[in-house]
């Protein structure tokens, strides 16, 4: 089951439960980033929201969690390996 998709990431300078549930997301988009997809195909393809019907919504969820998605990949993974 896929956890559920909010519209802004809950901002933290610490791994949140929401982080840890989207983990695979993020990464998702980092990868389809580094593709050069389109906000509307990571909105459609990853987060599951048409952007055709809701264009705002898409762009500011996709934008959102992109920006999560980079703070783990620069920030946020020292806390994932300092157990």
């Amino acid at each position: 089951m896929k956890p559920e998709i909010i519209e802004e990431v809950p901002w933290s300078d610490s791994l949140t439960v929401y982080d840890n549930e989207h983990f695979t997301t993020y990464m998702r988009l980092l990868d389809a980033s580094a593709d050069n997809a389109t906000e509307d195909e990571m909105a459609h393809l990853i987060l599951g929201i048409d952007p055709a019907r809701e264009p705002e919504r898409a762009r500011k969820v996709v934008r959102s969690h992109l920006d999560r998605a980079n703070w783990m990949v620069t920030t946020g993974y020292k806390e994932l390996f300092a157990s």
